[in-house]
């Protein structure tokens, strides 16, 4: 983690948690992920944030994650190697 930016987490009252992170990306990705926006607005009917459209990619990445190893088993990602390229597609995308 980067020392000058610490990570911060707040418990939501439905249950969930909000985890804020700074990350680094290519402008391939973030064009990826602008696309990605794009389409959830359209499903939406309204406008979406780059972050929301993130948050929906990674919980439809995490009911399709059925191989996903038991007990924190699973190898961290390295951030630098990691992109939006790399996340499973959500059906009816390009």
């Amino acid at each position: 983690m980067n020392d000058r930016v610490a990570a911060s987490m707040h418990a939501l009252p439905d249950g969930e948690a909000e985890l804020s992170v700074v990350v680094r990306l290519p402008w391939e990705d973030v064009a990826r992920l602008g696309q990605e926006a794009g389409r959830l607005a359209a499903q939406l009917g309204r406008p979406v944030t780059l972050d929301e459209a993130v948050s929906h990619r990674l919980r439809s990445a995490r009911v399709s994650a059925a191989h996903a190893k038991p007990g924190g088993e699973q190898p961290i990602a390295a951030p630098s190697t990691a992109s939006v390229a790399s996340l499973p597609r959500i059906s009816g995308s390009a």
